[in-house]
Order: C-alpha cells, then sequence, then structure tokens
C-alpha cells in the first residue's frame, strides 16, 4: 500500500506515466548504443586520414575498438538464447539521453584541430563510460550485464589515456 501512495504523490516518487517512461526494453537499449558504437566507428575511420599525424595512431585505434564494441552487440543481438532476456524492461540510466546525443557525429572540417578531436573522444567516453556503468547496475546478471561491465571498464580505460593525451598535447605541448 505504501507503494501506492509514494507512486500518487510523494515529493520525489515517480508517478505512472513517469514510471513506464523511466524505463526501456534492452532490445531499444541495446539497439542504440549499437548505433552510437557504429557511430563512433564510422566517424573515427573516416577521422583517419584528416587529423595530424601525432594523433593518427590514437584515432585508428579508437575506429579498431569501437568495431570491437559494435561486433559484441552484434553478437548478442544474435544470439538465439538471449532472446528472452532483451525483452526486459530496466530503468533507463539518468544520462541516458547524453548517450543518445553521441549518436550524431559532429562535422570537425577537413583539418580538424587535435583539442577539438580530443575534446570529442573525451566526451565520448566519458558519455559511454557512464551509460554503460548505469546499464549494468540496473541489468540481472548474466551476459547482457557482463557485456555492459565490460565496455564500462574498457570506456574508463580509454577516457583515462585519453585525458593522459590531452593533458600532453594541450597543456604540455605536444606527444
Amino acid at each position: 500500500m505504501a507503494n501506492d501512495t509514494d507512486a500518487r504523490g510523494s515529493e520525489g516518487a515517480l508517478h505512472g506515466k513517469d514510471l513506464l517512461a523511466s524505463k526501456k526494453s534492452l532490445e531499444d537499449i541495446l539497439r542504440v548504443a549499437t548505433a552510437f558504437e557504429k557511430t563512433a566507428r564510422d566517424f573515427y575511420s573516416a577521422l583517419v586520414p584528416r587529423v595530424s599525424k601525432q594523433l593518427r595512431y590514437l584515432v585508428e585505434e579508437l575506429a579498431e575498438e569501437e568495431q570491437r564494441h559494435y561486433d559484441l552487440f552484434m553478437q548478442l543481438a544474435g544470439a538465439p538464447d538471449l532472446q528472452q532476456q532483451v525483452r526486459a524492461q530496466v530503468a533507463v540510466p539518468v544520462n541516458d539521453r547524453r548517450f543518445s546525443d553521441y549518436v550524431q557525429a559532429p562535422e570537425l572540417g577537413d583539418n580538424p584541430d587535435d583539442q577539438a578531436v580530443l575534446q570529442y573522444a573525451l566526451g565520448r567516453e566519458h558519455a559511454a563510460m557512464e551509460q554503460y556503468r548505469d546499464l549494468a547496475a540496473n541489468t540481472e546478471p548474466g551476459p547482457i550485464h557482463d557485456l555492459f561491465e565490460f565496455l564500462a571498464n574498457e570506456e574508463t580505460k580509454h577516457k583515462r589515456e585519453l585525458e593522459q593525451l590531452y593533458y600532453r598535447v594541450v597543456h604540455s605541448g605536444g606527444v
């Protein structure tokens, strides 16, 4: 009965419509995450010939990493034993909108500035890290949970590496 009271009017409690809106199927979440990784792969792949030589290796590595993440999601989507699990409804992470914002890649021009490339990559890795961490926390133990946990750790590692590179390039004058 306390839950009925909470849903009707307690300050900060979710109302029926809000409660439904705060959940999505794992299938929908996986679709957005797959698009997120595909957009990143395509963005970084197209960026390789346009970046400075000092960042080219990084952008190539990022494109390869995003391809591996995309491949993981495609394998998961095709796994027949997980079809029941992907229909489950899970709480949408608070930063869901920010994650979706990165499905659109920015236009950095023909000769992108190293700082702009690094800033975009940092923002992207941070959004992914938070999103995957929240998704891992809101999914039941199993392959999907493990994938989100793995990706959260990967994105955390990438973010740290990018922060170090950003400091060297922007604040210390080069790689």
